[in-house]
């Protein structure tokens, strides 16, 4: 499961100009246009600026469309639900999910870097993963900031129209059951991944940046698919089918839209590009 933990942690760039590939692309047809960001959830104040085809493709559009409404994400009433649905419903801890080897491994984890689990382990396993990764990757600079982030608050600013293809339920959903009944599995998995996760999210950044679907295909997708498939549907998969009409609904109206989605909805022969194009639709990576 390698590199698949910090994918989905992320989830769900030291870029210049000296870059010629950036993850933008443009699609035509009928006469139509609309523009599609592969981004990246977290990212480090050294990754800013972002390449400017990130920019063009803003000021081209009339509207910014995200994964859901980022806007709702930090209301209380927001965090409030959650949190309800972060925890198990019937008041159990994870050490009643996992083995007793696991739950070992977990608690010597988290005794060497002074993280209390009595805090955290009447949470869900993708809860705890997340948790964990933030702490990992907050001690080389990676902040709460993304792409989606950094957009979300100019487009507001500006005033741009904003839009969702899935509803704040519906996300927190996604988050709150990705090890859901697979809590062991899951544990260990994080536990290992974490050793390599600055590596692997420098590895993963380069990938993103210059827009290689080959590479986040085969980091990321290819390999949930291969280890976790129940995951891969569930994470990647329907929900680009649930959101491929919408898409089409979008690039069938008058305006320009710039669709900001995780970049690993793009990659792979399922992902959004490759969909895009079997439907007849021209893609062309902005440069």
């Amino acid at each position: 499961m390698k590199k698949i933990l910090l994918s989905i942690a992320l989830v769900f760039l030291i870029c210049t100009q000296a870059w010629a590939e950036s993850s933008v692309w443009k699609i035509q047809k009928d006469n139509s246009v609309m523009y599609l960001g592969g981004t990246f959830h977290l990212l480090r104040p050294s990754d800013f600026p972002l390449p400017p085809e990130f920019a063009e493709a803003y000021r081209a559009s009339d509207l910014l469309v995200f994964e859901t409404d980022l806007g709702k994400l930090n209301e209380p009433s927001v965090q409030e639900k959650l949190l309800a649905k972060a925890v198990y419903a019937d008041g159990s801890t994870i050490d009643q999910h996992v083995s007793g080897k696991t739950y070992r491994l977990l608690n010597e984890y988290c005794a060497v870097r002074g993280i209390p689990l009595a805090n955290l382990k009447h949470f869900k396993p993708s809860i705890i993963a997340v948790t964990l990764a933030s702490v990992e990757l907050a001690k080389f600079g990676v902040a709460k900031e993304g792409v989606d982030s950094f957009f979300h608050k100019l487009a507001t600013e500006e005033k741009k129209r904003i839009e969702g293809l899935e509803t704040i339920d519906q996300q927190i959903q996604y988050v709150v059951e990705m090890g859901a009944g697979n809590e062991d599995a899951y544990i260990a998995h994080t536990l290992r991944d974490l050793k390599s996760i600055k590596q692997d999210y420098e590895t993963m950044v380069e990938a993103w940046r210059k827009g290689d679907l080959k590479k986040i295909d085969a980091l990321f997708v290819a390999e949930l698919k291969k280890t976790m498939p129940k995951l891969y549907k569930k994470l990647l998969t329907d929900r680009n089918k649930l959101w491929f009409p919408l898409l089409e609904a979008y690039h069938r109206t008058p305006e320009k839209e710039f669709i900001l989605v995780g970049a690993g909805h793009l990659a792979g022969t399922e992902g959004i590009i490759e969909t895009l194009r079997r439907k007849g639709y021209t893609v062309e990576k902005l440069l």
